[in-house]
């Protein structure tokens, strides 16, 4: 079995994608399983392909392992793709997902319904030890409610209402959002890219 890296330390993600690659024999590590717990990576990209690629190639180069990065978040049309990049620090800094939240409402503050559209998004990337580079890229669309409703999840998921399903990622059970996430939608391209190599 093929052992890689995940650029994170959160379990979540770790089983998610776990469970897509366990059907190609990797078996996946945390970062705190390979020794990179304290690992500070700069994210300065611009985009979350930028951002992914930054922390698989950090943890790439100090381990010369099969690496796993993902770089996720919200973009609002309203805001010309806000806070994007920035969605976990969009109130600033320390990470604060009621803030967060806070900020928003307000910056949608009297915008209609069809301005309010916005996507999830997740990039995710496999770096090979030989340089060769995998990039997926997931979205969910939906739209930002005018007030908080559910208490699953986490972050913007309060407010991110998928019409498709008639709720928003809170109101919905784990393996409800796990299936239609953009998270979901990046593994399953990479199940596809894997399976054909």
């Amino acid at each position: 079995m093929k052992k890689a890296i995940l650029a994170s330390s959160n379990q979540h993600k770790l089983e998610e994608i776990q469970a897509i690659l366990s059907e190609f024999d990797y078996e996946l590590l945390t970062l705190d399983q390979v020794g990179l717990g304290d690992l500070e990576i700069i994210e300065d990209g611009e985009t979350f392909e930028e951002n992914s690629l930054i922390k698989a190639k950090a943890v790439s180069e100090l381990k010369g392992m099969i690496t796993l990065a993902d770089d996720s978040g919200l973009e609002v049309d309203h805001l010309n793709g806000a806070p994007g990049v920035y969605s976990a620090r969009y109130a600033g800094e320390p990470t604060d997902n009621a803030a967060n939240n806070k900020k928003l409402l307000e910056a949608l503050n009297g915008v209609s319904e069809p301005e309010r559209g916005a996507r999830f998004v997740t990039v995710i990337t496999m770096l090979f030890e030989d340089g060769e580079k995998i990039v997926v890229r997931g979205e969910v669309e939906g739209v930002i409610g005018t007030e908080e409703k559910g208490t699953g999840g986490f972050g913007y998921d309060p407010l991110f209402y998928v019409p498709s399903i008639g709720k928003t990622f809170a109101e919905c059970a784990p393996e409800e959002k796990n299936q239609l996430s953009h998270r979901a939608r990046a593994l399953i391209q990479l199940k596809a890219i894997l399976a054909d190599r």
